[in-house]
């Protein structure tokens, strides 16, 4: 078959589509761009926000008109919480977030059967990590590592914890061995990534290991939480020279009585000592975050609060979302829900200084000079990132696909930096 894949969401979702593509591969299938011809289209769905359940509904109508005789598949967190809203789709096969390894057969014998298949299980049943092969999406320079699955934070906004499940986790020696695999097929760069990255066993440990396993592979690490950053989180990590400082920290309010209501497991005060932390301990490093605005309850002081608090974090970058409300979650029937306007208007202001202090941030980089691993070429202009997760664009006329070089960096320009490759007489690329 020829078998077309769309993502939605989070690294997790790119995490296991990149699985999914490797296993259909090993079968002898084909892979094929997702906006052309297809024997199958598979939507590997997020159900964050309730735009990402839109989205994932329109992928697949869109799929469905493109090619009415081809096998239409739904996985992920939407289908998982709620498979109700599949019975409208014209869905040929729906599969959650459970069991990946036996998807490709459900989806063989959807197209040989041609009789819609559901499988669905209790996520809360699952008490073992499934093992699946590791890797980045096809192209790509850059690899995922999943070590975690599952939360059992429960904030009061999330429905992910009913999509996932228990805290599962990868072993270390297994971690290990698939980490020398993944230098070996040539990455330059690996992400650790997990539901809840900071619920693996003792973090620390996990990422000496990684960092020592593949020496010639940045590390970059998934979403962590404020709680995981202490002393010898950063005595232990700094050290390590292939760990980027690039740390994104999860914030979503910077008002102590939204976040209880939210139900995070810290206040602005903790959270301000880990971004303390890694400012001591790490150069200059990039700390990133997300935010929700107009949760249920939110007076204009609370949010004007949110508003000082960001600031004094100095974020390298944000992505900010108005609150969605997610049915069966306790946040779902709270009272004094904020207007959508309301939401949208305080989205675009805390948009506005997200806005400055990542330009601040690139600006601060500006006659430095950084390793860039590049990825991609466009019209001459090539395109990629440095440690921190700097956007960096330069002309050149050479392949520098997965290759890591210096730059130096120029100009700021709105989301990435313009730079020019440095020259070195008799230096190699790397």
């Amino acid at each position: 078959m020829r078998i077309a894949f769309y993502t939605l969401g989070c690294k997790v979702n790119q995490y296991e589509t990149q699985a999914l593509e490797q296993l259909f591969t090993q079968r002898g299938h084909t892979l094929v761009p997702f906006d052309g011809d297809a024997d199958a289209y598979v939507i590997n769905t997020c159900t964050v926000t309730a735009v990402s359940d839109k989205k994932s509904r329109q992928t697949v109508r869109q799929a469905r008109k493109r090619a009415p005789e081809a096998i239409v598949a739904v996985c992920g967190c939407y289908p998982q919480t709620h498979p109700q809203d599949m019975e409208g789709l014209s869905v040929d096969l729906v599969a959650g977030t459970g069991d990946r390894l036996h998807f490709v057969e459900l989806l063989e014998q959807t197209w040989r059967d041609r009789r819609p298949v559901t499988a669905l299980d209790d996520a809360f049943s699952r008490r073992e990590f499934e093992i699946l092969p590791p890797g980045g999406l096809e192209g790509r320079t850059r690899a995922m590592l999943k070590v975690e699955d599952g939360c059992g934070n429960f904030c009061s906004y999330c429905a992910i914890p009913y999509a996932r499940g228990r805290v599962r986790s990868l072993p270390l020696e297994e971690a290990v061995r698939q980490t020398r695999e993944i230098q070996a097929r040539g990455y330059r760069e690996l992400v650790l990534t997990g539901i809840e990255l900071s619920s693996w066993g003792s973090l620390p440990d996990l990422i000496e290991a990684v960092c020592t396993a593949a020496p010639d592979c940045r590390v970059r690490l998934g979403s962590l939480e404020p709680r995981t950053i202490t002393e010898e989180f950063c005595l232990r990590t700094a050290r390590l020279p292939n760990l980027c400082p690039h740390f994104h920290l999860s914030l979503q309010s910077g008002c102590d009585s939204v976040l209880a209501r939210m139900n995070r497991k810290y206040d602005c005060a903790r959270y301000d000592q880990s971004v303390t932390l890694l400012r001591e301990y790490f150069d200059r490093p990039a700390i990133t975050t997300d935010l929700i605005v107009g949760f249920p309850g939110e007076t204009e002081e609370e949010f004007r609060q949110t508003l000082d608090f960001i600031q004094t974090c100095a974020f390298a970058a944000m992505h900010v979302f108005p609150y969605s409300k997610r049915p069966g979650t306790p946040a779902a029937d709270l009272p004094n829900q904020v207007p959508k306007a309301e939401k949208e208007r305080r989205a675009a202001l805390a948009g506005e200084v997200a806005r400055r202090m990542e330009q601040e941030y690139l600006e601060s980089f500006c006659g430095t000079i950084q390793d860039v691993l590049f990825e991609e070429e466009k019209n001459g202009l090539w395109r990629g990132h440095t440690t921190r997760y700097l956007a960096v664009e330069v002309p050149a006329a050479e392949d520098l696909h997965n290759r890591v070089r210096p730059v130096r960096l120029e100009t700021e320009k709105g989301d990435f930096l313009w730079g020019t490759l440095i020259k070195t007489p008799g230096l190699a690329d790397v």
